[in-house]
């Protein structure tokens, strides 16, 4: 009897798809954007953030995205996570994510730092008992032992980072997504980041990343997607895309 091995399916897989925004005073979608007709053509004011954009993502891929500001590296992410929905083609993503998106969204202010990470890590689904065990963890990682019990509204920017990264990257979902939060917090804190995502990656963790910096992008990721005015331009090795991107913009390398 032959053995066959099981094709292995996308993580995440996008056809054709495009999003459409309106360009009104609030720069927001509103109900007739995001529940009319999802084939028509745009109407005056509208633009699209992206189109025609197809790709898939295996797992334990490290997929790194690049492109001006305005592009739709992010809108991307949002859709991937679910958050925006898209006017053409399909988005399907097979696992679950860990969203390292706009990365302090969904803390409360007036909660304490203990009650924030029992919030939010619930409503990402962890249950209270497995919260409990990771929570000495995720404190000692952020490095705010001392202010657990304090209102999550007092602490300061970078203190709030390190909370937000601690639980979102103790999540077990197999898909992480990163919106250039490695580009705030201390050096320090930055390199702990760094290993973690390292420790992730080597677990077989798929990685969806956006940033600016180059040094991050070879540092984790082994294939890269270019967008330009919401085109997919190039699907390509990273070295391959950053040197395009570069190229097309005159984009000097960091050091």
């Amino acid at each position: 009897m032959v053995n066959q091995t099981a094709a292995v399916l996308p993580v995440i897989s996008l056809v054709d798809v495009g999003i459409r925004f309106r360009r009104n005073r609030r720069g927001r979608r509103n109900f007739k954007d995001l529940f009319g007709a999802r084939n028509r053509r745009s109407r005056p004011g509208e633009f699209w953030a992206l189109q025609h954009v197809s790709f898939t993502v295996q797992p334990g891929e490290a997929i790194g995205v690049v492109g001006r500001n305005g592009q739709g590296k992010s809108t991307l992410l949002k859709l991937v996570t679910g958050v925006v929905l898209p006017d053409t083609g399909t988005v399907h993503v097979t696992e679950g994510v860990a969203p390292l998106i706009e990365i302090t969204g969904g803390f409360v202010d007036d909660l304490s730092v203990r009650d924030n990470v029992y919030l939010t890590a619930g409503l990402h689904g962890m249950t209270r008992k497995q919260i409990a065990e990771r929570f000495d963890e995720i404190i000692d990682f952020a490095e705010i032992a001392d202010f657990i019990d304090t209102p999550y509204k007092h602490l300061s920017s970078g203190m709030k980072v390190r909370i937000a990264f601690a639980v979102i990257s103790r999540l077990e979902e197999p898909i992480l997504l990163v919106d250039e939060v490695l580009a705030v917090g201390d050096k320090a804190f930055r390199e702990k980041c760094y290993q973690r995502i390292e420790e992730l990656l080597a677990g077989g963790r798929t990685l969806f990343i956006v940033s600016h910096n180059e040094r991050d992008l070879r540092r984790f990721c082994t294939r890269g997607l270019y967008l330009d005015r919401g085109d997919l331009v190039l699907d390509a090795p990273i070295t391959d895309v950053l040197e395009r991107y570069n190229t097309d913009y005159a984009v000097k390398p960091k050091a």
